[in-house]
């Protein structure tokens, strides 16, 4: 079994990209620009934002942020996105979620112009990853991608079983493994809270990707001998052996599934590094101009 190190590629992408932001610098270019949104306190949301800040430093991007009060209005919040829209020096931005319930959260991701939504939730964008022309691909599905290729992990005619349809993850995952690309040229069977026989299919699975948002859902009994197992959940939970009180665990029973694994994702530190990362590369792309000429 060999553990797929997110952290380690998170930080070889984030130093392969440093280096291509020095050479605009010597060459008196303009460097990517990457800017958030953030409305209300949303504790996670504000960790996740300040760690984009900060990788945005660490590799030399320009990094805003535009904040916001729970209580900013539709209106005037779809007004933020249009000014960020006409912005010629910002590259690509993305509005935190989750939103206030007052706010509808399809009304302002369709808002954003497709050239900058570096988060790849805009349903041009959707389109255009599904028909397989460039797009922006939402970071957890990109991660996951960059996580195989980089590991040299074959795909072509493998199984893959994905748990999970949500539009961030399942779905697009499974799109973009079943294309024809490398990584991809997979054999999809996407699972979800209705689907028979789950223990059945996932024990078919070459390459299993779990995002069923269930801490601990996957067990040792539906994991076949030399599987690759992709962990994407991440659920914080009570533990008497840690100072804080608590621990990190994903969707699979890590201790049992790794032993029948040929390679698996730990939580935390496989996929959810790869997040901001993703983003990066996506920001990147927005400023090379390679997705939109």
């Amino acid at each position: 079994m060999e553990l797929i190190d997110g952290k380690q590629i998170s930080n070889d992408i984030k130093a392969e990209i440093a280096a291509e932001v020095e050479k605009l610098l010597n060459t008196n270019s303009k460097v990517p620009h990457l800017a958030a949104v953030l409305v209300g306190e949303d504790p996670a949301s504000q960790t996740y934002v300040a760690s984009k800040e900060k990788s945005c430093h660490e590799v030399g991007f320009v990094s805003s942020l535009y904040k916001y009060p729970e209580t900013i209005s539709e209106a005037e919040l779809l007004k933020v996105v249009d000014f960020i829209n006409e912005d010629e020096e910002i590259d690509g931005f993305i509005v935190q979620l989750p939103l206030p319930k007052h706010i509808s959260v399809d009304k302002i991701i369709e808002r954003i112009k497709p050239s900058k939504d570096v988060d790849g939730f805009h349903p041009v964008n959707v389109g255009r990853m599904n028909i397989g022309l460039p797009s922006y691909i939402s970071a957890t599905p990109f991660g996951i991608v960059e996580l195989l290729k980089r590991y040299k992990i074959e795909t072509e005619g493998k199984h893959c079983v994905v748990l999970g349809r949500s539009n961030i993850v399942g779905t697009p995952i499974s799109i973009l493994m079943s294309r024809n690309t490398n990584p991809g040229n997979c054999t999809v069977t996407l699972c979800h809270s209705k689907t028979k026989n789950l223990k059945e299919i996932c024990s078919q699975a070459d390459i299993l990707i779990v995002a069923i948002g269930k801490p601990e859902f996957v067990t040792e009994d539906m994991v076949k001998d030399g599987a690759v197992v992709i962990d994407v959940g991440i659920h914080r939970v009570e533990s008497k052996l840690t100072k804080s009180g608590f621990k990190l665990i994903g969707d699979v029973k890590f201790d049992e599934v790794s032993k029948k694994c040929s390679f698996i994702t730990p939580v935390p530190g496989g996929v959810g590094p790869m997040t901001i990362a993703s983003l990066l590369l996506n920001t990147f792309k927005a400023a090379k101009k390679e997705v939109y000429k």
